[in-house]
This record gives structure tokens, sequence and C-alpha cells, in this order.
């Protein structure tokens, strides 16, 4: 069986949790993790696993499969976004449910130009608990959306 070769840019909580995920995947391999940071600083924890710099990250264009961007909504996926989707397949969780629209434009005409594919908004929230929340309306088209995050039904949104 050929393994999933899986990249992940960023090495915050989101980042290993993917790699957690990633590791207990028999059928996906961690090949590397990109940093902005001085590589040799982060310490991951899958022997053997490379960290390497951002600067380097288009060596790995055949290497990798999937790169899984774990960089932050605010100021760093609408960048790292449209940037990686011209080298990578790429899946994030950007959560700026306002600029959802202009990001998901932008990233798919930068995969397009490259015949890659990008996910985007994966995640808890949006991703998972929308999906969730649109199920259970499906199911029960007159019940009423709760949340445990305060007023509205995302998060407080």
């Amino acid at each position: 069986m050929k393994k999933l070769r899986i990249g992940i840019a960023g090495y915050g909580n989101i980042a290993r949790g993917v790699e957690a995920a990633v590791k207990d995947s028999p059928d996906m391999e961690l090949i590397a993790v990109f940093t902005r940071r001085r590589p040799e600083e982060v310490k991951i924890k899958s022997p053997g696993v490379k960290v390497v710099n951002f600067s380097q990250i288009e060596e790995y264009k055949d290497a990798i499969d999937v790169l899984v961007l774990c960089t932050g909504s605010a100021k760093d996926l609408p960048i790292h976004g449209v940037q990686f989707a011209k080298i990578f397949n790429t899946v994030d969780s950007y959560d700026n449910h306002a600029q959802i629209p202009q990001y998901f434009k932008s990233v798919n005409e930068s995969a397009l130009s490259s015949g890659k594919v990008s996910i985007v908004s994966v995640g808890w929230d949006p991703g998972l608990f929308s999906m969730i929340r649109m199920i259970s309306e499906a199911v029960l088209p007159q019940g009423s959306s709760y949340t445990f995050w305060g007023k509205g039904v995302s998060q407080g949104h």
C-alpha cells in the first residue's frame, strides 16, 4: 500500500494534532514539518522526520502529496494558502468567517493555475461543527440550532 505523504506547514497546537493524527494513520507518513523559525529550535515528536525552513519548501514539491497548513488565519493563511496552493495539494483550517468567500476564491485560482487541489476551512468551526449542524438541521428541519459557544450558532459570531 502506497502511503499518502504529508507535510505540515507551521508547528503550533494544530500542527501537533495533525502530527499525532498522521502517526495514528497507517496509510499516511509525515515527510517534513516546515517552519519560519530556525529548524533546529523546533522539536517535533516524530523521530526521523525533517524540520525544514519555509524557504526550502518548494524543494519538497515532488516528495509531498498533501501539505497541511497550520499557520494563523488572521495574517498567515491569506498568504500561505495562495502561495502553497501553487505548489502542493493543501488542506487548511482558515476560520475568518467573513473573509472565507474571498479566501476561497484566491486559493482556488492559485490551485487551479497549477492543477492542484486545495481544501479550505476544514476544522471544528468552520468545518466539522458546521457539517454537524447542517446534518442535524436536515434531520430535524423544524428544530433549533444551539451552541455551547454563546450567542449565535458559531462560536458567538
